[in-house]
């Protein structure tokens, strides 16, 4: 059992409540006040859908918190500070606190915004960080392709950092995973195409969920329109 009221931040998985691990299943499972991001009010949490069969929504105070889709700090800090005050709160009441977020809560995430201010602001708060597994690996695995081996070298870009970045990194890298493509998701296909990857490109969307979608090499790609949670890893043959 929970011995002392904290903070939480859960790693939940891609999708897959089979994929959400042991220990924080057993966390979810106890925490007083579970807190589930979403971009709009009203939308569905893909985090706390994938973690739902875990609470008690009787015993446990279930909390959606909006954390808006966009780069306007103006507009973000805003919200950080408020679900860490929210957080803060609850914990001084003597209430464990669960911050659930898809993949891990240290990739990409918005707990991680969430940490420094609270290192900031509450430095007396308590706050343990369960890994969960990213989307990156789930698609590896649903997709059986290697993300490195030997000598390999691996880098992650959210493909919204640009062409330019993405061309840098095909050139230097042997597996370039690319995260959020819809944006761009044309002009990364005819790139795949002019660097001659076409052939070794794998699109993975929604990984791990009911909704999973592999398709392999730019032709099939360039059939589909792409969900938000979609990914491509792109490969050097090895002989």
């Amino acid at each position: 059992m929970m011995d002392l009221a904290k903070i939480y931040a859960i790693g939940v998985g891609p999708g897959d409540p089979e994929l959400v691990t042991r220990k924080a299943e057993r966390i979810l499972r106890q925490a007083n006040v579970i807190l589930a991001p979403v971009a709009r009010l009203g939308e569905t949490s893909v985090a706390l859908e994938t973690v739902k069969e875990f609470l008690d929504g009787e015993r446990q105070e279930i909390i959606l918190h909006q954390f808006p889709m966009t780069a306007d700090t103006s507009i973000l800090v805003p919200a950080w500070e408020a679900a860490v005050s929210m957080m803060a709160e609850q914990v001084r009441l003597g209430r464990s606190v669960a911050f659930i977020t898809i993949g891990d809560p240290l990739l990409y995430s918005t707990f991680i915004y969430l940490l420094r201010i609270l290192r900031t602001s509450y430095p007396e708060i308590a706050v343990e960080i369960v890994p969960g597994i990213s989307s990156i690996n789930t698609a590896a695995a649903v997709a059986e392709v290697s993300l490195a081996e030997s000598e390999d070298r691996i880098v992650i870009i959210p493909a919204t950092a640009g062409i330019e970045k993405i061309i840098e990194a095909l050139a230097k890298y042997e597996t370039v995973v690319l995260l959020k493509v819809k944006p761009l998701y044309a002009d990364i296909l005819e790139l795949l195409k002019q660097t001659g990857r076409a052939s070794n490109s794998i699109f993975v969307e929604r990984a791990g969920s009911a909704r999973q979608k592999v398709l392999r090499g730019v032709d099939a790609m360039a059939t589909h329109s792409p969900d938000y949670l979609s990914l491509i890893i792109v490969t050097t043959p090895h002989d």
